[in-house]
């Protein structure tokens, strides 16, 4: 691993990237070298709480996705796997992102040979209704002034027109820089090639940038922790399942749960016409069975319940269990698959 801060070489991009507009430079120079036949980005629509994702094959298209989007949480890896297998794509991801196209790969669901990964840091997203709330119930100020937002820290940091309430830079870099972690030789060869083309310029972090983002990541990690017990669901809070009216959406959205025809949970067998509500048992006990080891904590599950049940905290739970018990997590452990789906099984 080599550290590098960067910022583009071109001005336009360097005033619309969220630090420095590096991201949208590489991004740029994968486009222009024909490295990639698109680009899947989000693109802002009404305001800064509403973006939708759009697949870009003109580099000046790139202009209009530059910038952050915490009230946008997509599942690239999920669009990745449905629609662009045959293609050659770059696209940027959050860690649950990369976790989910680290599972998706090893299930043969993306080619990981036609994929450029840029990984963002994420200290969390948050619903655009929830973003609208908090802004104007916590911050007093009114969401539609509100032209960028960043997370850092911990905080939601907003930034009105008027220029106040101005975000920081991002955990370890220099005002109008990106700091980047180049983890393998195709990452060192994309920013050295974007340098020779001339739309990258770096430099080497000093030392103290280095220990900020080592700092920064292990609040970050702290945090998360330390929130982390408090927020699992008690054994009593289980019976949040009793909600459940099995509209699907949550096996629906799953980035890894993707066998929708073959499907146990479409079968004769799991119906339950004399009941309405159906009785969730079997439903959410399947999915449990089948997809908590496999859970990358996107949360999106818990985003589109009708029911607000903590699907997500309840996968996580069992998960960690799993982790105790083999050492596997999903989309982190290197290229295995999950001991159940592996020759291990028989050890266990």
């Amino acid at each position: 691993m080599s550290y590098v801060l960067a910022k583009s070489q071109d001005a336009d991009i360097h005033s619309a990237g969220e630090c420095g507009g590096a991201v949208t430079s590489i991004l740029k120079y994968l486009l222009d070298e024909g490295l990639v036949d698109g680009v899947l980005a989000l693109s802002p629509q009404d305001d800064v709480y509403d973006a939708m994702p759009v697949f870009i094959t003109d580099s000046q298209d790139l202009m209009k996705t530059a910038g952050s989007y915490h009230c946008a949480p997509t599942m690239i890896g999920d669009l990745v796997q449905k629609y662009f297998f045959d293609k050659k794509v770059a696209f940027t991801v959050k860690p649950c992102d990369m976790r989910a196209v680290e599972e998706l790969i090893i299930r043969h669901k993306i080619n990981e040979d036609n994929i450029y990964m840029i990984g963002l840091n994420c200290g969390g997203t948050v619903s655009p209704v929830s973003g609208r709330e908090m802004i104007d119930l916590f911050y007093e100020a009114n969401p539609d002034d509100v032209v960028s937002e960043e997370i850092d820290k911990g905080q939601f940091i907003i930034e009105l027109a008027d220029g106040s309430e101005d975000a920081c830079g991002n955990w370890g870099a220099e005002d109008g820089w990106t700091f980047i972690e180049i983890n393998d030789e195709k990452g060192q060869e994309l920013i050295d090639g974007a340098k020779k083309a001339g739309i990258l310029e770096t430099k080497s972090p000093a030392d103290p940038a280095i220990e900020g983002r080592k700092k920064v990541e292990g609040i970050m990690i702290k945090m998360a922790k330390k929130n982390q017990d408090a927020m699992y669901p008690t054994v009593s809070e289980m019976d949040d399942w009793s909600r459940c009216i099995s509209c699907y959406a949550c096996r629906d959205v799953c980035p890894i749960c993707w066998c929708f025809e073959n499907c146990e949970l479409n079968k004769s067998f799991f119906k339950d016409e004399q009941n309405i509500p159906p009785s969730p048992i079997a439903f959410q006990g399947v999915r449990l069975s089948h997809m908590s080891f496999s859970c990358v904590d996107c949360g999106q599950c818990d985003d589109v319940c009708p029911m607000d049940i903590p699907v997500s905290l309840i996968f996580d739970k069992l998960q960690k269990k799993y982790f105790n018990r083999t050492g596997y997590v999903a989309g982190v452990s290197d290229g295995v698959k999950p001991p159940l789906y592996s020759p291990e099984k028989t050890e266990l």
